[in-house]
This record gives C-alpha cells, sequence and structure tokens, in this order.
C-alpha cells in the first residue's frame, strides 16, 4: 500500500512543481499589470490619487527662513495621480515605441544611471543627430514650472511636445503616436486600465508621462536629514562647504535656493561655450526679450554629482572645474562681441581654494535616489527599453 502512495504523492508534486515553473515562467514573459500602489515617498488619499509625503510638507515659505535656510517649504508639486497612471507613465517612458522609427525612448536621453540626464555635453537624438543643448536631469522636475534650458515651458504637459515631436529629437507625429499605440493590444488594455476608456488619446499619453516624471522625487539625501534635524549627518568638510554655499559672500544659495536647489528664474551668467561652439542666446532666443539674451534656467543641484557634464552644453566637465567659474569674476568669460546683462548676484568671490574644495563637497551631499522607480526589463511593445550604456544608446529591437 505505501508504495503506489509514494507514487501518487510524486506525480502531484511534480504537477504541483509544473504548475508553479508555468507560474513563473508566466509572470516573467506574460501579460503586463498596472500597480495599485503609490510609488515611494507618495500616499494614496480618499481620491485614490497618490500625493507627496514629506516633511517639507509642513516648513514654511522659502521667504521667511532666511537666504538658504534649511526649514523652508517646497514649492507645489504636480501630484495628484491615480497608482495606475504613474505606473503606465513609467512602461511609457522607457519603451522605444514612442519615437518615430522606434528607436529612442524618453530614458535614451533622460537615463537613471545618470541621474535622469545622459551623461553628454549634448543630448543625441534620433539617427544619432546631436542635439544643442544637453539633457536636464529629472529629478523633482514636477516641482518646475519653468521648464527646458531656455524657461519656455510652464508644464509637464506642454514642455513633453517638444521631444515628441521634434524632428531632430525623438521623430514621432501625434498621428502615428496614436496609431501605434492603439494598434498594441497590450496598451490598450493598460490605458483601459489606468483611464477607463476602451480608446487611447493622446492627452492621456501626456498625462501618464507627466505623471510619471513627477514621481521622480529625491528629498532624502544626507543634507536632507541635517535640515529635519540630524546635524551629523553631514561630514565636517561637507558642513563647511553649506556654510559657504549659504554665505552672502558665495551666494549659491540666492538662485539655488533649498530645498529645491533651485529658484526657478532665469539667470544670465556669462558661461563660456565650448570650443568651436556658437554664443547660445538661450532664453533671449525664446522670449524675446532682450535683457534675457544668454540666460538660462537655473538647475536644481539635486543629484548634481551624478549629472556631469554641467550647464547647458556640457561647458564644464567637473564639478571643481564648475565652481571655480564662478569665482573666475563678474563676466571674464563672456565673449567680446556680446553685451549680457549679468545676473546681479555674480561678481568676485574670492573663495580660496579650500574653500571651493568644500563647496564641492557639499554638492555630493545632495545625492539622493533612494526612491529610485522599478525599471522595466521589458516594455509593452516588445522594444528593447531605452538607455544609456557606454555613451550609445541601447534601443534596438528585442531578438
Amino acid at each position: 500500500m505505501w508504495f503506489p502512495s509514494l507514487s501518487k504523492f510524486g506525480a502531484n508534486l511534480l504537477l504541483l512543481l509544473w504548475l508553479i515553473s508555468a507560474a513563473i515562467a508566466k509572470g516573467e514573459a506574460g501579460e503586463f499589470a498596472l500597480v495599485d500602489n503609490c510609488p515611494a515617498g507618495f500616499k494614496i488619499n480618499e481620491q485614490s490619487v497618490c500625493k507627496l509625503d514629506s516633511l517639507y510638507n509642513h516648513y514654511g515659505s522659502p521667504h521667511n527662513s532666511g537666504v538658504g535656510g534649511p526649514r523652508a517649504g517646497l514649492p507645489e508639486l504636480r501630484d495628484g495621480f491615480s497608482p495606475q497612471v504613474i505606473d503606465l507613465g513609467r512602461y511609457l517612458f522607457f519603451d522605444p515605441l514612442l519615437s518615430g522609427d522606434n528607436t529612442m525612448a524618453c530614458s535614451s536621453c533622460h537615463d537613471p544611471d545618470h541621474g535622469f540626464a545622459d551623461g553628454r555635453g549634448r543630448a543625441v537624438g534620433i539617427n544619432g543627430v546631436s542635439l544643442d543643448r544637453s539633457a536636464p536631469s529629472l529629478w523633482n522636475i514636477g516641482f518646475f514650472d519653468t521648464l527646458l534650458w531656455d524657461g519656455s515651458k510652464a508644464s509637464l504637459e506642454t514642455q513633453l511636445l517638444g521631444p515628441l515631436y521634434a524632428s531632430n529629437e525623438m521623430g514621432n507625429t501625434p498621428e502615428q503616436l496614436l496609431e501605434d499605440l492603439s494598434s498594441n493590444e497590450t496598451y490598450l488594455r493598460l490605458f483601459s486600465d489606468a483611464f477607463g476608456t476602451p480608446n487611447i488619446s493622446l492627452n492621456q499619453v501626456y498625462a501618464a508621462l507627466s505623471a510619471f516624471e513627477a514621481s521622480l522625487i529625491s528629498l532624502n539625501s544626507r543634507y536632507d536629514f541635517y535640515a529635519h534635524g540630524l546635524h551629523n549627518s553631514l561630514s565636517p568638510s561637507e558642513l563647511e562647504g553649506l556654510n559657504v554655499f549659504r554665505s552672502f559672500v558665495s551666494r549659491c544659495g540666492e538662485c539655488h535656493t533649498p530645498p529645491l536647489f533651485s529658484n526657478q528664474e532665469i539667470a544670465i551668467i556669462g558661461v563660456p561655450e565650448p570650443e568651436g561652439r556658437p554664443f547660445d542666446p538661450g532664453a533671449g532666443a525664446t522670449s524675446g526679450i532682450p535683457s534675457q539674451h544668454g540666460g538660462f534656467r537655473v538647475p536644481s543641484l539635486r543629484n548634481i554629482a551624478k549629472t556631469a557634464p554641467y550647464m547647458h552644453q556640457g561647458n564644464f566637465k567637473t564639478l571643481r572645474d564648475t565652481v571655480a567659474f564662478y569665482n573666475g569674476g563678474r563676466g571674464h568669460a563672456v565673449p567680446k562681441d556680446e553685451n549680457l546683462l549679468i545676473h546681479w548676484h555674480i561678481w568676485e568671490p574670492n573663495l580660496r581654494d579650500e574653500e571651493l574644495d568644500r563647496l564641492v563637497d557639499f554638492l555630493h551631499a545632495l545625492t539622493d535616489e533612494g526612491f529610485m522607480p522599478r525599471i522595466p526589463e521589458r516594455v509593452p511593445s516588445g522594444l528593447t527599453p531605452g538607455r544609456v550604456i557606454n555613451d550609445q544608446k541601447l534601443t534596438s529591437r528585442s531578438q
């Protein structure tokens, strides 16, 4: 009686193992599903949308805490998306299907391995075309209402239209984008799950991408622990650098205002262009305001140690080179034939080399990627998710 029983047990065990194996295989290669929980740093509210949950929500206005004060509040975040819409945006962000020839994703220029930039002085678009400016980091981009290097866009939804449809960036058209997504059964299902409608609209695409980008939150660096009261979180050299940063001598905090580390304004600082490159008129070219000629949006310094080279055309290779530029004197690098209204806070601080080194130490304390989203290994189109690897975009079709 024992042997037949054992044989039956063995057969059942083999069947169970086969079912588990099949389930795992289906999970790895089968259907895509959207999550129903918010990204890290967010909490779902009674309306079933994700809202940022940060200690900075309880701090006051930047205007009542002193220059560069740590207990300042954040600008309003572009949040309030459902978990499903955010997760759909995550897939779209990494999917080369969004480009005209299926070779580029948003992540091809905004790679998480490069601080959601691409590590290049000038971004590379479709067909390997070099663009005029670098790809800025997207960390905390949901707090910004002054977007792009020239500050010409005010919302994530309007900003992303440029990269999607520019012939030298992702090279798509609204008609082609909608057709490609609507002919994909997986995307039809995911859009239905996220928005509750049977058809895909372009506004839904823009909303999902904006939702994902706005979820890229970095507010837990060692500086933030210091700002919240854990004063030992900064090393002595970093604390010295913070004091230099906040001082009325260097004036760093007057434009790179904590906690966003940007005041979102257009600043003209007279950065030298890389050798052989023409002068970039910046915001003046798009706004038509003569006083903004040569001006650029003040970028956030969050995760700045991850996004070299620096400035709008990768003008400086290192952070040390960058801070040294500010120490060089007002307008010292402006071309002779350019008449720029240099920002009022640019002067000659005459910082010592040691103080410049401490500034760099402090900037490294702004690194935090603890809320890095889950990077998809597969995307619904079947294409290889777009990434920057060894200065080459890996966006070829999956084998």
